[in-house]
């Protein structure tokens, strides 16, 4: 069984070809994989660039999370299995938090390091005038 079918049980719209679903995964896939790999050679060779892509990566995250289930939300959620506890506990709430946990995490992650490079970059043009 293919894992989205499990899933939709809990959530229609993965049954069936949802263009906003769609749309979103075609934009995922190819935006956010390209934008994965980029920020694992940052990651790896220590590139200048690594916050940057990592903020961009987890802002798509986010934002894509949010079009997938606002548009539901308000339109009164005819899609989402909410009587079932184990649907609506675990596969939606769940699994769903952690992708949004994990951007905020990193997000809070490069924030913190864009700050300590700021602060010691101030502190360092201190010293030499």
């Amino acid at each position: 069984m293919f894992p989205g079918q499990e899933y939709g049980k809990a959530d229609a719209r993965w049954l069936y070809s949802d263009p906003n679903i769609v749309s979103l995964e075609i934009l995922t896939v190819v935006l956010d994989g390209f934008l994965v790999l980029l920020l694992i050679h940052a990651i790896v060779k220590d590139k200048y660039y690594r916050h940057f892509v990592q903020i961009v990566l987890c802002v798509c995250e986010l934002y894509g999370g949010w079009m997938t289930f606002c548009p539901e939300w308000l339109i009164g959620s005819p899609n989402l299995n909410t009587s079932n506890w184990l649907y609506l506990w675990v596969y939606l709430t769940f699994f769903n938090t952690i992708w949004v946990v994990v951007p905020g995490l990193l997000l809070l992650q490069s924030w913190l390091s864009l700050k300590e490079m700021h602060q010691k970059r101030n502190e360092t043009g201190k010293k030499s005038k």
